[in-house]
């Protein structure tokens, strides 16, 4: 029980330390949990290099904030985390990936503007 315990007291301190409308950083190594401790997750698929991705971040933002508590957002580099992108089979950025119950739900291909990507959300819920 001892471990056990310890895992739900990490668990909790690691969502008391989230700020609301927070976009989170995640890596090949820390993406399963995250997506398994979230009931819905939106991960933002990027590279550094990337146009299109830049115009997007902006609206990932927004919507975190507007959506704090329903939705989590997460961003995901593909070029430092190659085992996910290779997993997803991502060949287009930016995709978001739409992770419902630990489960992957379906993508969002594209630098869409909000309403498009607000709609597409939606459609998940």
């Amino acid at each position: 029980m001892d471990e056990l315990e310890a895992i739900r007291q990490k668990k909790l301190e690691r969502l008391q330390t989230m700020t609301p409308g927070e976009v989170l950083v995640l890596d090949d190594n820390n993406l399963a949990e995250t997506v398994s401790e979230h009931p819905f997750v939106v991960l933002d698929c990027w590279a550094e290099w990337c146009g299109p991705c830049k115009m997007v971040a902006p609206v990932i933002e927004q919507l975190a904030t507007e959506y704090a508590g329903r939705i989590t957002f997460a961003k995901l580099n593909i070029d430092e985390n190659m085992g996910t992108a290779t997993k997803y089979q991502i060949s287009a950025i930016p995709t978001m990936l739409v992770f419902r119950n630990g489960e992957m739900a379906g993508q969002i291909i594209g630098a869409l503007p909000k309403n498009h990507i607000e709609q597409k959300l939606q459609e998940f819920m």
